[in-house]
């Protein structure tokens, strides 16, 4: 099973360009759509979650017309985009019961067997009969994750869902999409890098609406090793150094500036190798687009 994206192309009334001709064949698994805020990955997701209509191209999912054949899709659709309504006075329990009745489950003892099978797998059956308005963060992405799962899709999307957690929040949502991923197409766009490099066996970069990069993170790791450079600068020259080597990411350390650039060759002037890691990546390529130290 897989989701064959070609040369999809979406551009607001106010004149910005969404997506570009945007083409991506996603497998079943973890898949992670890195790039920063604005690079159009929110209108991707919601074209394939059909909520929204492209200009051009094509979706399909295992043989399914996405843009077409809409309520096919729904039926075989998890969905938790990054800002997702709760009515905060019903209970966790109450709230699923009703979401897979509108997914067609209609007779009551199996809808309780479901609910309560998917709050017990986020690890919210202890806290069912709590309004949902007394939940925390994670707590709210886990039951979010519970809704999407309801009627077990065959493609899972999820928007941004690290985004606010602490870590110990972070590293069980990161368990529960792994778990997940193992039998599902899950979808995880994000703008943090950690969350493709710990959870996704494949991967893409977009920026400006357009594919950058499509890989394994390993690929990805490949096309830098040996190009990074390191080098700790005062925040004064940073101007002086961006004029005459290509700097993909800075970080204020102490006061100072940990300036990494990516070179073909030594460039000397104080600079040391420093090994790759996916953050390169991701700044290697976006920073041909933008410009890295304003993302």
């Amino acid at each position: 099973m897989e989701l064959i994206i070609n040369n999809l192309s979406k551009t607001y009334p106010n004149g910005v360009k969404a997506l570009n001709g945007v083409s991506l064949t996603i497998p079943q698994g973890m898949f992670g759509l890195l790039g920063p805020n604005g690079a159009g990955k929110s209108t991707l997701m919601r074209t394939i979650a059909t909520l929204q209509e492209a200009d051009s191209g094509s979706i399909q999912l295992d043989g399914i017309d996405v843009l077409h054949d809409k309520q096919a899709v729904r039926e075989r659709l998890g969905y938790l985009p990054q800002d997702f309504g709760l009515y905060p006075r019903i209970n966790a329990e109450t709230m699923l019961d009703h979401i897979a009745q509108m997914k067609g489950i209609g007779n009551k003892s199996e809808r309780k067997e479901v609910v309560a099978s998917l709050l017990n797998r986020v690890n919210l059956f202890k806290d069912r009969k709590k309004a949902l308005g007394t939940y925390s963060g994670g707590m709210r992405q886990r039951f979010g994750i519970a809704q999407a799962l309801v009627g077990n899709p065959s493609l899972i999307i999820v928007d941004e869902p690290t985004a606010g957690l602490d870590p110990s929040e972070r590293n069980r949502f990161y368990n529960l999409l792994s778990e997940i991923g193992e039998n599902t197409i899950v979808i995880l766009s994000t703008h943090i890098v950690e969350d493709v490099n710990t959870l996704c066996s494949n991967m893409a970069i977009i920026c400006t609406g357009e594919v950058l990069m499509q890989g394994t993170p390993k690929e990805g790791l490949a096309l830098v090793n040996g190009k990074i450079y390191q080098k700790t600068i005062e925040k004064s020259e940073l101007d002086h150094y961006r004029k005459d080597f290509h700097v993909i990411s800075t970080k204020l350390i102490s006061g100072k500036l940990s300036l990494r650039i990516e070179s073909e060759s030594d460039p000397g002037n104080g600079f040391e190798p420093a090994a790759a890691d996916l953050e390169d990546v991701y700044f290697s390529f976006i920073s041909k687009k933008v410009d890295p130290i304003t993302i």
